[in-house]
């Protein structure tokens, strides 16, 4: 999907922006190249309209943008269940003001001509495991979906993905951690901005590490997958599983928190600024990191491909097994809705790949 500044909000490491798909605020402090680029002053007004709707009621018709509000919270589909990942209150809890796990349909943009489901003010996270169909590979993946860390795009980039997986023999976690934004702030961001995203994506790993004879896993093939703020999440506890960073809360927490294989698809906060080629320097790459694949497009106006690029640089500096995939065209937030680009062939490179890593057969 090939998109405009104004379609979609910027990322980046500019905090300038509160970003929530489809639309950008605009805080008093952007400079003004950063307005002409972006082109967000008329999109900057509307947001203050969603915003203040939003902190009122879930179940509000906005007349801009093509948003729907829907009454119920998000539950997958039959036969599988949201479980807590944490037995009691979370660590780093942030309250939520309004119903937890408000759902929203976007009808604008659309994605491959289709809405897409989101959910937000999420404070008590939870995993869904989806088993696989057909011949069990023993390789479990724990997806996480994007949104900026204010929003979870939890059709798109979560049970699409576990439909894509589980029909390759791979059990699928969808883990919808916490993005507790509220008003015109998230409270949520990147580690270590905020490190509630990265103890939940830590604890999830090793929660079906710690479950894996249970749910037939392989304990050295369960990998991780994100897109855009959850491909930086791929990266972030990549790169720090050493450290747990909150307190242990059972013996779950005894497992080893590595992933032993990342998928990173159009991942944000990696670079250190526009057109740089500096790592984030949050971002702490050693030899331990997981193998990993990178996929990113040349026109994304979201996260720069600069994001994938030095990110992909740090690691074979580091001698970690590195595959990246670059598109000319092909946009941000597409998840595995075919068009007629290429890049959206990408979960084909995807399983050829976990084949010569030997997580799958090839």
């Amino acid at each position: 999907m090939n998109e405009t500044p104004s379609h979609k909000s910027y990322l980046g490491n500019n905090r300038n922006y509160v970003s929530w798909r489809g639309f950008v605020y605009r805080s008093p402090v952007a400079t003004r190249t950063d307005q002409e680029f972006l082109g967000v002053v008329p999109i900057a007004r509307f947001m203050r309209i969603v915003m203040k709707a939003l902190a009122f009621a879930s179940c509000v018709v906005f007349a801009f943008g093509g948003l729907s509000a829907q009454t119920s919270a998000w539950q997958p589909s039959p036969g599988h269940t949201q479980v807590p990942i944490w037995p009691g209150t979370a660590p780093d809890a942030q309250p939520v003001a309004g119903p937890e796990n408000e759902t929203m349909t976007a009808k604008e943009p659309l994605v491959a001509g289709r809405p897409w489901v989101y959910v937000g003010k999420v404070s008590r996270p939870t995993m869904t495991v989806y088993p696989p169909k057909g011949k069990n590979t023993g390789t479990a993946v724990v997806v996480f979906p994007g949104g900026g860390y204010w929003i979870l795009a939890i059709d798109l980039e979560g049970t699409e993905v576990c439909d894509w997986l589980t029909s390759r023999g791979i059990t699928c976690v969808l883990l919808k951690y916490r993005v507790p934004g509220e008003g015109l702030s998230p409270r949520s961001g990147p580690y270590p901005e905020s490190p509630m995203a990265l103890e939940d994506a830590q604890r999830t790993v090793r929660l079906v590490r710690f479950h894996a004879a249970e749910w037939h896993i392989d304990p050295h093939k369960i990998g991780v997958l994100g897109f855009s703020a959850g491909g930086h999440l791929v990266a972030a506890i990549s790169t720090h599983f050493k450290e747990r960073l909150y307190p242990a809360v059972d013996a779950a927490d005894k497992e080893s928190g590595r992933p032993d294989f990342a998928v990173a698809i159009y991942p944000g906060h990696l670079s250190l600024a526009v057109n740089s080629l500096r790592l984030n320097p949050d971002i702490h790459v050693s030899g331990q990191v997981p193998p990993t694949f990178l996929l990113q497009n040349e026109d994304d106006p979201v996260d720069r491909m600069e994001h994938s690029l030095s990110y992909y640089a740090a690691l074979k500096r580091a001698g970690v097994p590195v595959e990246m995939h670059l598109y000319t065209q092909g946009g941000h937030a597409f998840g595995l809705r075919r068009t007629k680009l290429p890049v959206t062939g990408w979960p084909q490179l995807v399983e050829t790949w976990l084949g010569t890593i030997g997580m799958i057969s090839e």
